[in-house]
């Protein structure tokens, strides 16, 4: 397989660098990465359906890699981050596309399909589902499991962290800043299912004084092989060592603005074209197995699909394989991709 193409697309208010892979005359499918991410993190995707004769775009998303990363942390707004995507969209050609998201990557495309809906065909969440009035702190406490996170001793739940960006954003950017290369490796690490019935270790962020305790670094880690390629772990270390975590963590405090934007979705954010969420079974934080975290989702989806695979968050990369097939299904069902037997 041919190496991905790697390019940019600019305009007067920002920079895009992307990857594209597969022929340019193929049915376009665009890859967004979260948090702490590249489109990078796409690659086994970009391959698998680039094979399949799909035109296959994977974004470095605002703040990230080689694309545009603005200093002040309200230009990490969902309705900047969606008008980057419609540029790059309409560079592309503007066809109607499948949007396929992981982690903020899926709340990117929620926001985009929910304002933007001309300019997909279908939508898939990975590991992050689809919450019409925005992933906010607002949307996210409410739906809580109390049978873990007792709120006497976890109020914001699982999304402790969440709140420590809104209320120490500079420590917390420091503490991932000091070791960044032990910092991501901490971050991407394989499924543990006995931890699923314990509360997650980011509910306790704020008590112990940022991610990593007294220390304010991570402790020193290897990465894992088996998730990313040593190659490709290599560039991402470099992209954060030249960056840092600022950018990308300020796509954590906007909420306000996020909420504003929600509410002038088309149709109060109703999705009626086909959807697929992937779930990771594994994820102590957004599984929506056993709780009311998928409730919205379910509600604002008329065609709704939704995969179990056997991972934790970090689907892309822990379950390469597996989330192919999975897609590939989907495509199949929902004909989308008129090429599949």
């Amino acid at each position: 397989m041919t190496a991905p193409a790697s390019l940019t697309h600019s305009t007067r208010r920002h920079t895009t660098h992307y990857l594209e892979l597969g022929p340019v005359d193929g049915p376009l499918m665009v890859f967004l990465h979260g948090w702490p991410e590249l489109g990078l993190i796409w690659r086994a995707q970009l391959e698998a359906f680039a094979a399949d004769g799909w035109r296959c775009v994977a974004p470095d998303m605002r703040g990230y890699g080689g694309s545009s990363a603005p200093g002040a942390v309200d230009a990490y707004t969902q309705e900047q981050i969606v008008a980057d995507m419609v540029e790059l969209h309409d560079h592309l050609g503007g066809t109607p596309a499948v949007w396929v998201g992981h982690d903020w990557g899926s709340v990117v495309v929620g926001s985009l399909v929910s304002h933007e809906p001309r300019r997909c065909r279908g939508v898939v969440f990975v590991s992050v589902p689809y919450f019409p009035l925005g992933n906010t702190l607002r949307t996210l406490v409410p739906l809580v499991d109390r049978a873990i996170y007792p709120v006497d001793q976890y109020p914001d739940g699982q999304w402790d962290y969440f709140r420590y960006y809104n209320t120490h954003f500079a420590s917390a950017v420091a503490d991932l800043d000091a070791d960044t290369a032990s910092s991501l490796a901490s971050i991407y690490r394989r499924a543990n299912p006995a931890i699923m019935t314990e509360p997650a270790a980011n509910a306790s962020v704020t008590r112990k004084g940022g991610r990593f305790g007294d220390a304010h670094q991570a402790p020193p880690t290897a990465p894992d092989p088996s998730l990313w390629p040593a190659d490709d772990f290599n560039v991402l270390v470099q992209s954060f060592e030249a960056r840092g975590f600022r950018a990308p963590c300020a796509w954590y405090v906007n909420d306000d603005a996020n909420t504003a934007y929600a509410e002038r979705a088309v149709d109060h954010g109703r999705l009626t074209l086909p959807v697929l969420f992937v779930n990771g079974v594994y994820d102590p934080m957004n599984s929506i197995n056993g709780n009311r975290l998928g409730d919205p989702m379910r509600e604002a989806c008329d065609d709704l699909t939704v995969t179990d695979l056997t991972g934790a968050h970090w689907l892309p990369v822990e379950c390469k394989v597996d989330l192919v097939r999975a897609l590939r299904s989907w495509l199949r069902q929902k004909e989308l991709a008129p090429r599949y037997p």
